[in-house]
């Protein structure tokens, strides 16, 4: 069951974005103990999200385009997301 902060995270990615496939993963079991792990069980997020909108953009600029999605939740409210994001067909 995905908790709060995954759940606001697939709300924001798909308003954003209108993913053809979005995966949201809580990678936070495998950080346990580690630098970052709050305790929350949502430190750490690994996104894979294709959508047209990345078209014609660079890695960094998708990249770009996840983390404004996602407002103050990478860095402040999450430790660390892992994101790689694709246009259709790659």
């Amino acid at each position: 069951m995905a908790g709060p902060l995954q759940q606001e995270m697939e709300r924001l990615l798909e308003s954003a974005f209108a993913p053809e496939r979005l995966e949201v993963v809580n990678d936070s079991a495998r950080h346990h103990g580690h630098a970052g792990d709050d305790g929350s069980g949502e430190s750490h997020f690994s996104i894979l999200i294709e959508s047209a909108r990345f078209a014609g953009k660079s890695r960094l600029e998708r990249q770009r385009m996840v983390n404004r999605a996602l407002g103050d939740i990478p860095g402040e409210r999450v430790h660390a997301v892992a994101i790689r994001a694709v246009a259709p067909g790659e």
